[in-house]
Parts: C-alpha cells; sequence; structure tokens
C-alpha cells in the first residue's frame, strides 16, 4: 500500500456520487506475487478502487470499510502469515498484528486526505474515519487489561529520570509503575485514544552520534579505521556514565544494574537449554557479539554489565532505537507486546517538531500497560535479546526443518495408491524426526518454586514451550497419517 506521505490525488478519487480510496499491491513487495495470487484468488486485483458513495449511511460505509479490509489484510500479510495463514474465520482475520496494521494504514491514508482538506467530499472521509476508528476500539476491548501495580515499590530514580526529561522537553502520558510479577512497566496516566502521543521526546536529549563527533573521544576514535558510529557511540557512553557533571547523569543513575536476557544465563541455564532453538540462538549470538574480525566490534562484558538489552546503543529516553528497554523496562508489557501492541510505529524523527513521537495504533485507557512492538520475532529471539517469552501463542514460533519430500512432479502422472504410500513415509520420517527432538528435551521440569533463579526458570519455561509445539506437531502427524493411510486403503480396495 502506498506510504502514507505519498497519499495524494492518485489514491482517492472524487466524481459526482461521492469518491473512491484506491487500493494498491505494490511490485516491490517482497511477497508481492503469492500476495497477487491471493488477491486474484479473492476476486481483486493489484490495484483496486473502493467507491464511498456522498449519501452513504452507517451500515453502506461498514460494507465498504470490510471490502478495503479484505484487500488490506492481504497486503499487509507477513511470509508467517501467508504460510501458515489461512484466514481465521473465528475471530474474523489473519492475526491480531494484521488486523491492527491494516486498520491503522486505511486511517492513516483518511487522516492525510482530511488534514490537507483537498477534497470536496470531507462528510465521507470523515465518516469513515469513525468507522475505522470505532472498529479499532473494538478490536481493542477485546484484549486490554489493568495493569496490577505493587505499591511496595516506590520507582524514585525512575521519577527524577522523568522529571530531568519533562524539563528538557519530553512529554509523556505514561508513568513508570512495577508491576506485579513483572516489573518496572509504562502504565497510562489517562484514556489514550487512537493517534495519541503516548510519548515526545526531543531530538536534543537522545543519544546519536552527534554527541561523540563534539566531543573530544572523536579525535582519536574517528582515526581508526573500520570502527563505526554504533561502536564510537558504547564507547563514549561508558566513558560519559562515570561523569558527575553529565547532562545525561539522571538517566545513566536509572540504569538496572544488570540485566536479565538470554545472553547473560548462567551455566545452570545453559544446561537445561539441552536441544532447544534457543540454545542454538544464544551461542550464535555471543559467538557473533566476541567476534574480534567482524567490523562492528562488540565487547562482550561490556554489553553484558551496560546494555544487553539495548543491542545498538544505550537507551531510555535518550537512544530512540531501542528507549523503551531502559525507560520502561518492559517485563510486563513484554507479555502482551508482541502479541497486541498499543504502539506499532516509532523511530521516525518528525521533522515539524524536530522531536521522536510515540504515537497509539489502538487505544489504551487509563491504569492500563502501554505495550510495545518490538517486531516479528520468536520466542527465543526475544529471550536472547529482550529477557522475555510473551504470554498467549506467538505466530513466529516456527521449527525450521530440512526434509527431502521428493520432487512432486514424479508423482503428477503416478496412480493415487503411489502418492499416498509416498506421504505415508514422509509422514513417518517427520514423526521419527520430532519424537527424537522430543526425548532430547525430556520430561517437564519447572525446577525448585521460588528457588529457580530467574534464567533457569525463563529457560525451563521455554523448553516446555517447545515441548508443547512439538507434541502439537507429533499429534498433527499422527493424524495425518491416519487420514492419509484411510485414504490409500480406499484406493487399494478399489482396484
Amino acid at each position: 500500500m502506498a506510504d502514507v506521505e505519498a497519499c495524494s490525488s492518485r489514491d482517492s478519487l472524487e466524481n459526482g456520487d461521492g469518491c473512491s480510496l484506491v487500493l494498491e499491491l505494490t511490485e516491490d513487495d517482497p511477497l508481492f506475487h503469492k500476495k497477487k495470487k491471493l488477491l486474484n484468488d479473492k476476486g481483486f486485483g493489484v490495484k483496486e478502487q473502493i467507491h464511498l458513495q456522498s449519501s452513504m449511511c452507517p451500515d453502506s460505509i461498514s460494507n465498504s470499510l470490510e471490502t478495503m479490509l479484505r484487500i488490506g489484510r492481504i497486503i499487509h500479510v507477513d511470509e508467517v502469515e501467508l504460510y501458515f495463514g489461512e484466514f481465521d474465520t473465528q475471530m474474523g482475520f489473519y492475526s491480531p498484528r494484521n488486523e491492527l496494521e491494516t486498520l491503522n494504514s486505511i486511517l492513516a491514508r483518511v487522516n492525510t486526505l482530511l488534514s490537507h482538506q483537498m477534497h470536496k467530499k470531507m462528510n465521507v472521509w470523515q465518516g469513515l474515519q469513525a468507522a475505522i476508528i470505532l472498529k479499532i476500539q473494538e478490536f481493542g476491548n477485546q484484549i486490554k487489561e489493568v495493569a496490577r501495580i505493587d505499591k511496595n515499590y516506590t520507582c524514585e530514580k525512575e521519577k527524577c529520570l522523568v522529571q530531568w526529561g519533562e524539563s528538557n522537553g519530553v512529554k509523556t502520558k505514561l508513568e513508570i509503575a512495577y508491576v506485579g510479577g513483572a516489573g518496572r512497566g509504562a502504565v497510562a496516566m489517562e484514556d489514550l485514544r487512537v493517534g495519541d502521543i503516548a510519548l515526545e521526546i526531543p531530538v536534543s536529549i537522545i543519544l546519536s552520534e552527534d554527541l561523540v563527533h563534539k566531543s573530544d573521544m572523536y579525535n582519536v576514535l574517528g582515526k581508526i579505521e573500520g570502527m563505526s558510529s554504533e561502536t564510537m557511540l558504547l564507547l563514549w557512553s561508558m566513558k560519559e556514565k562515570h561523569n558527575c557533571g553529565s547532562k545525561f547523569k539522571n538517566y545513566f543513575d536509572s540504569l538496572p544494574k544488570e540485566f536479565h536476557t538470554g545472553l547473560s544465563f548462567g551455566v545452570d541455564a545453559i544446561m537445561a537449554l539441552e536441544g532447544t532453538l534457543l540454545l542454538e540462538e544464544i551461542m550464535q549470538a555471543k559467538e557473533k557479539n566476541v567476534d574480534p574480525e567482524g567490523d562492528e566490534f562488540r565487547i562482550f562484558k561490556f554489553r553484558m554489565v551496560i546494555c544487553t538489552c539495548a543491542l545498538n546503543m544505550m537507551s531510555c529516553f535518550l537512544d530512540y532505537k531501542s528507549f523503551l528497554i531502559k525507560f520502561w523496562h518492559l517485563p510486563s508489557n513484554y507479555e502482551q507486546s508482541e502479541l497486541n501492541p498499543h504502539i506499532v510505529h516509532y523511530g521516525r524523527v518528525d521533522s515539524a517538531t524536530n522531536s521522536l513521537k510515540f504515537p497509539l495504533s489502538r487505544p489504551c485507557n487509563i491504569g492500563e500497560q502501554c505495550c510495545l512492538s518490538y517486531g516479528n520475532f520468536s520466542t527465543s529471539h526475544l529471550i536472547t535479546f529482550y529477557g522475555f517469552s510473551p504470554q498467549g501463542d506467538n505466530r513466529y514460533d516456527v521449527i525450521p526443518i530440512d526434509i527431502d519430500v521428493g520432487q512432486a512432479d514424479c508423482f503428477e502422472d503416478c496412480p493415487m495408491s503411489n502418492w499416498t504410500t509416498h506421504m505415508v513415509r514422509v509422514l513417518e520420517d517427520l514423526q521419527s524426526t520430532f519424537s527424537n527432538m522430543m526425548e532430547i528435551l525430556g520430561d517437564t521440569d519447572f525446577g525448585d518454586g521460588e528457588n529457580t533463579s530467574w534464567d533457569v526458570k525463563l529457560a525451563l519455561e521455554f523448553k516446555d514451550l517447545q515441548r508443547r509445539i512439538i507434541s502439537s506437531i507429533l499429534t498433527s502427524c499422527s493424524a495425518g497419517r491416519s487420514l492419509v493411510e484411510s485414504e490409500l486403503s480406499r484406493v487399494m480396495s478399489k482396484d
């Protein structure tokens, strides 16, 4: 779909009876051909005009919006959703992520048209805008949660940080609080609507490479061949942290003493991960982080102590790439952020205000945790780099496996019995492979309750998650095998 900034008369058309909104699947989409086929199968082309009459009643607007959503859902479907994602008739959409992305994409284009006031049919666009916002609100009402605030924690350092930020131009409608069973989180101080700015940070207090260029350190670091701007900023931050007169002292003082991520797992946790994808990811990440031959050399020990959670730079109000990791330190927000986030689009500086804004993609009521999307990542990735496991089913939890199913063309002209026999063998191989994986994982073990360390507990939770995924696969293989064998028996009886 066209970018919001590019929205113009070519994206909307007006005539005597009303107007039309143009939805288009662009050819630069990596999944263009697959999405095009899916659109064609649903009776749509890659470019569609949805007509809106001037005198449309609410039901007619709702019907037109549903047509837009049917097209938009396919345009915004990602690879995982496309691979697994038969349309969920029970939910009415592919996934919560896809639905929220589609609704906000259409809303952004309508808002742009209204803000430019370049159309005569303003009432039509306003009616569509109201219908979209209502749809987003209904979606949010199904998944909202009220935070369980732990009053035993006062968050004094965090309050000092917020006061410092506000004195330097930060605007926030969130407060830092300790959420029961999770840790620091961000909670809405008032009812926030779609499009409201939850947090706004001036560029002047964002840690960036400009700070390094203006410092004495740049005279030395700039002469080192192959050193990236990111590494320079990390080294500058290490030095600045010990500067008592630093402008950013409140920020550095608010940083946690240690970070709980997969990269800081102890020996017992690593041992508990035997046979899991998480162990592989942690090992690969560690090898990359301590590789001195890379053009962006990382000091692994530094990252363990100072900024494990922020892989790119130090964060908070100051690092726009990953600020919420430190500012909110989101264990509580982690749990739902990946599945049903409030904030989806962020990271670009608003040139008009010279600030970084974090707008809401769905409503967040007073007292509710405000959740940030980290992207479409597997649980193993989220644990490794951010230290949390999202609640609910994460559709990006996949187990990659290479299996030779033979050439499909070889069976095109073969009897049905040959094809079904082949499929039985394939399913048997799959069952054997995943049964071996299950055996390596061993029996369920949740440790010694309260005496279990945080890293071992997280490792065991992931191991149980992978065990449940494999168990589901084995059940599906067994059911599929029975189905194919039944079909084979039916075919053989006819012969």
